[in-house]
């Protein structure tokens, strides 16, 4: 139950992420995936599945477009502007009609000083390349949740068995009970507390089953399907990979797109401040044009420039305001590790612990119980042993398995997210970031 095909689908381009790709691009990738059975789905499969239909992943193809389309609007020069200006028209005395009208064709652009255009392209790649960073955060974050899901899905499947293997254990008792009590062995209330535990069980197992049915929905949801096609979920809940010390995958996850957008977000930033630094260099404003005078017919060349005034004291304020904002960026960095951290530890110890739990269980108490409840069925058939004995060691074991199920499925949900908050797969053979 590990996300390292994630880290396969979404790191080294391997599989292009959605946003990026068509949806035919994972064909390839697909080809590759087998299961026992079409009813039978893997985290895998649900990871192929999430990247190609996801329908909030589809944003960033067209957010991508959109930046693409600012850039060259960015490199673009000033325009052009043809202009027509007709003086000296219907006035009073001789300016009376048209006769002494001066009429002005010109074209007109204004020189950019302080290479603004080139900042403004600087601007435009520095928001693709955060957005590339978003992407692949929101891409880790939206396959953590799916996996976290997945897991959970897993767990309520063996609950489901678990409870299953309750209703065997409580249908055998009652076989067993009501054999005695045709025998005068047994009161007849034994009889009827055997048929309540029944019941309870059956009760517990279709409340199981029904939960199930809607995680199926919800999982299916990440691919936008409205209709599960699978009846179940492959994979292990006990099954860990090795990890790291704390120290080094504290380290892996600082190369995380999670705390690499910190370091495009202030390229941004930079690239905000140098237009804003541009923008305080003058603009130079020029025409050029030609002029008929009707009254003489004649005509002659014009040519003016115009230079704005205090244009960078009045640009001042917009400096200040994006270096402040490039400024906030290293203490938003500062205050995101110190979650990372938090998040990474409490994940790791939580992880260190329940898996440390599951091999208990598996080693020690599982075993123990198994045969302390096959040693007390006994005994209670041949008389030696109360009724409230066989149970009591019934439910201590069915209680053990619960207990089982809840470390390891713990354990797993936090290795998904050390390796989401990482970006890397537990263990010494991972593919860098």
């Amino acid at each position: 139950m590990q996300i390292r095909h994630i880290i396969a689908a979404l790191l080294l381009g391997s599989v292009p992420l959605l946003g990026w790709t068509d949806s035919s691009d994972l064909s390839s990738l697909n080809q590759t995936r087998r299961v026992n059975s079409s009813s039978i789905l893997g985290l895998e499969d649900a990871i192929a599945r999430t990247l190609k239909n996801n329908p909030q992943l589809y944003q960033y193809r067209f957010r991508q477009r959109s930046l693409v389309a600012q850039r060259e609007t960015s490199s673009l020069s000033p325009a052009l502007q043809l202009g027509l200006e007709v003086e000296n028209i219907a006035g009073s005395g001789e300016f009376n009609g048209v006769d002494s009208a001066e009429t002005t064709l010109a074209l007109s652009s204004v020189i950019e000083l302080g290479g603004k255009a080139r900042s403004r392209v600087g601007l435009a790649d520095a928001r693709t390349d955060r957005l590339d960073f978003e992407r692949q955060a929101a891409t880790l974050d939206l396959l953590g949740e799916l996996t976290a899901l997945f897991i959970r899905c897993r767990a309520t499947q063996e609950n489901i068995r678990l409870a299953e293997e309750a209703v065997t254990l409580s249908r055998r008792m009652l076989k067993t009970v009501e054999s005695r009590a045709a025998k005068g062995a047994a009161p007849e209330a034994e009889v009827m507390r055997a048929k309540a535990a029944l019941t309870r069980a059956s009760i517990r197992l279709h409340a199981l089953r029904s939960s199930f049915e809607r995680q199926k929905v919800a999982l299916s949801s990440f691919w936008g399907d409205t209709n599960p096609r699978f009846a179940e979920l492959s994979g292990s809940l006990s099954v860990f990979s090795p990890s790291d010390d704390f120290t080094s995958l504290l380290q892996r996850a600082k190369k995380s797109p999670a705390i690499a957008i910190f370091a495009s977000e202030a390229r941004l930033k930079d690239a905000e401040v140098k237009l804003a630094q541009a923008q305080s260099r003058v603009d130079i404003g020029w025409q050029l044009g030609v002029r008929r005078f009707e009254e003489t017919d004649d005509t002659a060349f014009t040519a003016g420039i115009s230079i704005p005034l205090f244009s960078g004291k009045r640009n001042r304020s917009s400096i200040t305001s994006a270096l402040a904002e490039r400024n906030a960026v290293d203490y938003q960095q500062a205050d995101a590790m110190l979650k990372l951290h938090n998040r990474l530890f409490t994940a790791f110890s939580q992880r260190e612990e329940n898996t440390a739990a599951v091999k208990q269980f598996n080693s020690h108490v599982l075993p123990a119980l198994e045969k302390a409840l096959a040693l007390t069925q006994q005994a209670y058939e041949n008389g030696r042993y109360r009724y409230q004995d066989w149970i009591a060691a019934q439910e201590e074991l069915l209680t053990a398995k619960q207990q089982h199920i809840e470390a390891a499925t713990a354990a797993q949900l936090n290795q998904a997210l050390i390796e989401q908050l990482i970006a890397e797969p537990l263990g010494t053979n991972y593919l860098p970031y």
